[in-house]
């Protein structure tokens, strides 16, 4: 599923607030956003969608369809309890019309709030595919696991991997994508020699290490939230591992293009850089990136 721009995911997510009756007597229809902002691991992807929906409103305006777009952003840190409770205070206090959604343990916790307020709900961030089965007011303009995973199981398969460790979180989008890339990469004759499953907190990936190494395989696939891949890679490549010949594969969370693209990445000053290969669309927004730099 290709990710659509904010743009997209405003005109949809408006429609069916204002094809519903909610927004259409108001000149103001206010999105409340619940992202992960600060907290280990999410506040990456929350800033990012955050920083995107203002470059949409600094580029083009706060007025769509005739209304003005009020966007109201709250920081819950990707807990689950955190986000049910902001997005409740959104809907009730803030009287929002639309809310905007981040990971999957959250946005399945405010579910049921949003279906019994009638609130439309566009999930931009979570990748689970069980995530719009909690609400029939839940549009995803984001992604889906499964489906990278099962692409980069093929590109493993086609491109010389023979014997590969799956290693991911133990939650929902990581379990998914182990399955849906051996199920791909077995159906076309390659072996997964073990498949290992990590906590989700977990900042420490040194005994996994040290079972690849052991294990020797010719290809890692992984798949870890946030800032958590990044991590993986400078220990990988620290532990040596990045001059040991195994390649790292896993999905990327969007892709125009259904290929592979290589793009190699430093370990943060050593030199090494581990043989990083994964499904991936290049149409970064520059301005985003300087902006998230800046703190905007």
């Amino acid at each position: 599923m290709r990710r659509r721009p904010f743009a997209v995911a405003l005109s949809a997510a408006s429609l069916i607030a204002f094809a519903a009756g909610d927004a259409s007597a108001q000149e103001v229809v206010k999105i409340g956003m619940s992202f992960a902002m600060t907290g280990a691991g999410f506040a990456a992807a929350g800033r990012q969608a955050a920083a995107g929906a203002r470059l949409y409103v600094q580029q083009h305006g706060n007025l769509v369809a005739g209304k003005n777009i009020e966007l109201i952003l709250r920081d819950d840190a990707g807990v689950a309890d955190n986000a049910r409770r902001l997005v409740q205070e959104m809907i009730v206090n803030d009287k929002v019309n639309i809310i905007a959604g981040g990971i999957t343990p959250t946005a399945l916790a405010y579910g049921p709030l949003v279906t019994q307020a009638k609130v439309a709900t566009v999930v931009m961030i979570s990748g689970a595919s069980v995530t719009t089965t909690a609400s029939p007011y839940f549009v995803r303009t984001s992604f889906i696991l499964a489906q990278s995973s099962w692409i980069m199981g093929e590109w493993a398969a086609k491109n010389g991997s023979k014997r590969v460790v799956t290693l991911v979180n133990e939650w929902a989008p990581g379990t998914e994508a182990e399955t849906a890339f051996k199920q791909r990469f077995t159906e076309l004759g390659g072996q997964i020699v073990e498949s290992i499953r990590i906590p989700l907190a977990n900042p420490d990936f040194a005994p996994f290490l040290q079972r690849i190494r052991d294990i020797n395989p010719d290809t890692a696939f992984i798949y870890f939230p946030g800032t958590q891949a990044g991590i993986f890679a400078k220990q990988f490549a620290e532990r040596g591992l990045a001059s040991s010949g195994i390649k790292i594969i896993g999905p990327r969370r969007s892709h125009r293009r259904r290929r592979a693209q290589h793009h190699g990445r430093s370990d943060a000053g050593h030199g090494d850089h581990p043989r990083l290969f994964g499904v991936a669309r290049f149409r970064p927004e520059q301005k985003i990136r300087r902006g998230l730099q800046e703190g905007e």
